[in-house]
């Protein structure tokens, strides 16, 4: 076999591999959107192109008074937007400090951060159960937003360092030749450099908390505290009640915020996702 025909194989096998990934991602999302205008509550009956589609089970979700879907929503909103802001915060000063630094433990700090990427959350259950009770805040968001801020700490801090280091140090020896402090140079210099990562940062912390069902469930008790996955899960949970075309309605209209997040920075995002990871 030839160069040039191993080449057109190696292509064909890509792009073979890649069309099974796209009909595996858009085969159940074109489902969901399907079941979400189907009349009925069965997804038996569902088809992916309905038949009479109508549009009660997205107004269901803002009418019903079983379904408190606009108060979850909220919630869901408030703890992202929390959670997003809080890890930025975090991870800067963190990834400034692993990339611009160099102090006792430094390298055991970051072999201890990327073993605690390996430990899921929820492997912690029970020690954040009994901690939230200790503390009083069982049925608290605040609880849930340190909890997820504090998940999104190791991995996003090697994000960051990786992309702090290509940026010059030249820049900051410049800046406190001129009488800089460390802060100053932090935030007036480093940051606005940084924007590409940030975002990259600002994504992953905004999109954890609105899928995340098993650390917000052993938190959360009452239905006007629930977050998007415990409201939506009760939906489907009883056997005798379930519905599952207004589930999937619900589901559909968590992707709104993050789709407008990821619009406004997504230049900002294919870029530090590709920087971020080239140095460590």
């Amino acid at each position: 076999m030839n160069t040039k025909q191993s080449t057109r194989l190696r292509v064909s096998a890509t792009y073979a591999v890649l069309v099974v990934v796209v009909v595996a991602i858009l085969y159940p999302l074109l489902w969901a959107i399907g079941a979400s205008f189907n009349p009925g509550n069965s997804l038996i009956s569902t088809s992916m192109i309905p038949k009479n589609p109508t549009l009660s089970h997205y107004v269901e979700l803002f009418t019903s008074n079983r379904i408190l879907y606009l108060q979850w929503y909220l919630n869901s909103m408030k703890i992202g937007l929390a959670t997003m802001a809080l890890t930025l915060v975090l991870v800067s000063f963190t990834g400034y400090a692993f990339s611009r630094f160099r102090f006792k433990g430094r390298k055991n700090g970051l072999m201890l951060f990327l073993l605690l990427q390996m430990i899921p959350q929820f492997s912690a259950l029970i020690a954040i159960f009994v901690l939230a009770q200790m503390l009083g805040l069982i049925n608290s968001h605040f609880l849930l937003i340190l909890i997820y801020a504090g998940g999104q700490i190791p991995m996003n801090t090697y994000l960051m360092k990786g992309y702090l280091d290509s940026i010059p140090k030249d820049l900051d020896e410049s800046a406190r030749m001129d009488g800089a402090s460390h802060f100053r140079i932090f935030l007036q210099i480093i940051m606005p450099l940084a924007k590409p990562i940030l975002a990259v940062v600002a994504i992953n912390s905004f999109t954890g908390p609105l899928g995340d069902f098993i650390l917000a469930s052993v938190i959360v008790r009452t239905p006007e505290m629930y977050t998007l996955p415990i409201g939506l899960y009760n939906l489907v949970s009883d056997p005798m009640g379930a519905s599952y075309t207004t589930f999937a309605a619900g589901a559909l209209l968590i992707a709104v915020p993050v789709t407008v997040l990821f619009l406004i920075v997504q230049k900002q995002f294919v870029s530090g996702l590709t920087q971020g990871g080239t140095k460590g």
